[in-house]
C-alpha cells in the first residue's frame, strides 16, 4: 500500500502553522517524526488532504529551564533526551525511559510531542510523563493552555485537543534530589510495543507519591495519590509496603479481568516499585 494523494506544507513559524490548522475545507494532519504516522499513511488508515510538516519551526524544538521545571518543545526527539542533549530535570529517569523506546533509528526521528498526540496506550511517554505529573502545553487559535498529561489522553488514539490546537511543548517538573523513581515495561521482544507498563514516583520533599499502570486497553490507570497501594503509607519502604490487592481492584475496575493480562500489569508495577526501592 501507498498513501492516498495529499498536499504538503512546511511552515517556518507558528503563525503560518496556525493559519493552516484553521482551514476548515481540508482534513489537515501534522507530521513531526512520522514514526507512527508514516505506516498509517501507507496503510491508508489516515487519509489527509494536507500534510503539515512542523519540523522547521524553531519554537517546537526549544528548551527552557525554570527553577521548578524543564520545558521541552514538542519536536524534541527521543534521542535528544537519551543522549543528554536537553537538560534532565528527573535525575536520569527520562533518559532511561527514552533509551528503551523501540530502536535507535526510531528514536532519532520520533518526538516526544508526536508520541503524546498519537496516544497509543502502549507507548512509553504517556505513562512515564503521567507518573512524573508533567503537563502538555497547548497552542491553538484561542491562545495557550496547559493540560496535565494524566488528563491529556482521553481514549485509544484520542486526546483532549480542540480543532486547530497542537502540542507546543511538554513541561516536566524538577524532581528533588531524594526522589525515587521506577519504570518497567514488559514486551515480547526488544523494540516492540509494551504489553504492560508500571511506573512509580516517590518524592517526599515535594509530598508526591504517584503510580501508573500503563499499556492497558485504554488510558493509563493513574494513582495521583498512590498511598492506597502502600497500605496508606510507604513508611516501611516502597517494596515492603506494596499492597497488590489495591492494584488488582484498580485493574478490575478498569475492565482488565483476564488473569494473565492482570498478572502482567501487576508484575510490571511491582518491578517498577522494586527499582524505586533500591538504594
Amino acid at each position: 500500500m501507498k498513501p492516498s494523494a495529499f498536499d504538503y506544507e512546511r511552515p517556518a513559524d507558528l503563525d503560518g502553522l496556525i493559519a493552516l490548522t484553521r482551514r476548515e475545507d481540508l482534513f489537515v494532519k501534522m507530521l513531526a517524526g512520522g514514526q507512527s504516522l508514516g505506516p498509517m499513511l501507507n496503510l491508508r488508515l489516515v487519509q489527509p488532504d494536507l500534510l503539515v510538516d512542523i519540523t522547521a519551526i524553531p519554537e517546537l524544538k526549544r528548551v527552557e529551564e525554570t527553577a521548578d521545571a524543564v520545558i521541552l518543545g514538542a519536536c524534541v526527539t527521543h534521542a535528544d533526551i537519551e543522549d543528554g542533549r536537553v537538560p534532565d530535570a528527573t535525575g536520569g529517569a527520562l533518559p532511561r525511559v527514552a533509551c528503551g523506546i523501540a530502536y535507535r533509528a526510531v528514536r532519532n526521528r520520533g518526538t516526544i510531542g508526536g508520541s503524546l498526540v498519537h496516544a497509543d496506550p502502549a507507548a512509553d511517554w504517556i505513562s512515564c510523563l503521567a507518573a512524573i505529573d508533567a503537563e502538555a502545553m497547548i497552542l491553538g487559535p484561542s491562545g495557550r493552555r496547559a493540560i496535565p498529561i494524566d488528563e491529556f489522553m482521553t481514549g485509544v488514539f484520542q486526546v483532549a485537543l480542540e480543532p486547530g490546537e497542537l502540542v507546543e511543548a511538554v513541561r516536566i517538573p524538577r524532581l528533588s534530589l531524594g526522589a525515587r523513581w521506577g519504570f518497567h515495561k514488559i514486551s515480547r521482544k526488544t523494540g516492540e510495543m509494551a504489553q504492560a507498563i508500571g511506573a512509580i514516583l516517590h518524592d517526599p520533599a515535594r509530598d508526591v507519591l504517584r503510580a501508573v499502570i500503563g499499556a492497558t486497553e485504554s488510558v493509563p490507570i493513574v494513582f495521583s495519590g498512590a498511598a492506597p497501594l502502600f497500605s496508606g503509607s510507604p513508611g516501611s519502604g516502597l517494596a515492603k509496603a506494596f499492597d497488590a490487592s489495591a492494584a488488582v481492584r484498580a485493574l478490575e475496575d478498569s475492565g482488565i479481568t483476564d488473569a494473565v493480562d492482570r498478572q502482567l500489569h501487576l508484575v510490571a508495577l511491582k518491578r517498577a516499585i522494586d527499582q524505586a526501592a533500591r538504594p
